[in-house]
Formats: C-alpha cells, structure tokens, sequence
C-alpha cells in the first residue's frame, strides 16, 4: 500500500483498505485484515470506521466481521452500466451462446489485468475460473492475449511488466519474449488461443473488440474442455467469434466510453 500512500494520500490508502478487504472474497474480521495491510493499529481501525460510515463496507457486530456494503454494491453496478461493455454486448452474447452452446466471456483489460465483465454457460457448465466481476491474468488467457496483441507499444510494454508469467500449466507462456512471439501471430490471424494455458482441460478461442480506430475496447470467448471439444472444432468457431466482436465492436462506436486504464 505505498505507492498509493504517496501518490493517493489518505484517499488512496482508504481506498487501498477496501480493495483489501473486498479482496478475501468473504467477511473478514480485524485480526485478518491487520497482518497484510502494512498500517498501524490505529491507522487502520480509523480507515475500516470511515468505510462503514459511509456504507462502503457494512460491520456484522454479532461476528465482528467486514464484508463490501451495499454502497459499493450500487456503485459497481452503476460502473457496469455505464462504463462495462456488457450492457451493449448482451444482445450478440445471448445470440452466439445459443448458436455454439458453448460458455461465453466477455472481457476488458485493467491496470494489465483481464476483468471478466459477462458470461453466458454452456449448455452443459463446466467448472472453471473465469467469472463475471473476477479478475484474471492477461499473459495465459484467451481474452487477455488478445487485448495485449492490440496494445500500442508504450502500455503493452506498461502491460507486461505487470504480468506474474506464473507457470499455470505446462503450456503456459512464461516470458515476455515468448508472450510477445505470439502476440504477433495473435495480430496476424485475428484470434487467439488459450491451449490449456491457464487451466488444464480449459481451452478457448478469442476476439479482440477493437473501436473505428483501432483501440481495444475488450474481448470474447468461447471457451470448452479439450474432452469436449478438439482443437480443429475450437478452431472452426473462429468465425462466429471474430464475427460477434466485430457487432460488439460496431456498437459501440456509437457510445462514448470512458478511458480505462488498458496498461
């Protein structure tokens, strides 16, 4: 929390504080939050009251727990329908989940992350990772590579300096020269492949949404086992993708976004 401590001030340590605890997926008592939040005692009790005052966070008493309160709640979904794709795209997002019968995400990048903004299941539902309001790594995921292939060089270098290049898998990408290798096959063919990359059984097919002047606005995916499905049937949905992103992509040039932070 120090970068944001000397650039943000007290707002951005407050602020710092809710990530945190929105983080734990689940209520969170003090002692749990104290350990990682790198603040004073004090500190950091003023922090949590000044959050529950104003409803960002709401306090269980009986279990002495903090869990995001319905501020935040009505917040979020104010950004997802201001600032989120997923209000223009719902309409090619249930039409393709029809046509293929396969899961659906759609995406945008954030600060080098994939932010999963909708999905439609299959229908037959697998278990994977990838939900809406979750965030994801772009260096091993579908959607998030193919934003990163259309990057300007300046926030696609900011990208992936903020990229962990774990090795999920055996087949995962675990370096920015291999990462940037396929970026350029990515741009060439217009898609890309997550190949068991992130999940071991998961593999998917993606499209970037690109605006009238070529920036990123987000991604989507089908995404299915390789039980399921082979490679050359992953590959043969290529079509109905790009063809999706592109009606994404034609609807909103006529709305005017705000600039996310792509990098």
């Amino acid at each position: 929390m120090q970068g944001r401590e000397t650039t943000d001030g007290t707002v951005g340590r407050t602020l710092a504080v809710l990530d945190l605890v929105a983080a734990f997926g689940r209520p969170v008592r003090f002692a749990e939050i104290l350990p990682v939040a790198g603040l004073p005692k004090a500190t950091l009790y003023r922090f949590l009251q000044a959050l529950t005052h104003q409803d960002m966070l709401a306090y269980d008493e009986d279990r002495q727990t903090y869990a995001p309160g319905m501020r935040l709640v009505r917040l979020a979904h104010s950004a997802w329908a201001q600032s989120s794709l997923a209000p223009l795209a719902q309409q090619v997002l249930d039409r393709l989940a029809v046509d293929l019968g396969q899961t659906i995400h759609l995406a945008q990048l954030d600060n080098g992350a994939v932010l999963y903004v909708d999905k439609r299941n299959a229908k037959l539902p697998v278990e994977m990772f990838a939900q809406s309001g979750k965030v994801g790594p772009a260096y091993c995921t579908g959607v998030g590579k193919a934003m990163l292939a259309h990057l300007p060089e300046d926030k696609l270098a900011a990208a992936l300096s903020r990229q962990s290049f774990h090795a999920h898998t055996p087949n995962t990408l675990t370096t920015p020269d291999a990462l940037r290798d396929e970026l350029v096959r990515i741009r060439q063919r217009g898609y890309a492949l997550d190949d068991e990359e992130h999940e071991t059984g998961i593999a998917c097919l993606a499209a970037p949404i690109l605006s009238g002047t070529g920036r990123i606005l987000g991604a989507i995916s089908v995404t299915t086992t390789t039980a399921t499905t082979s490679r050359d049937q992953l590959l043969s949905l290529a079509g109905p993708v790009t063809q999706a992103a592109a009606q994404i992509a034609a609807t909103a040039d006529t709305w005017r976004f705000p600039e996310h932070k792509q990098a």
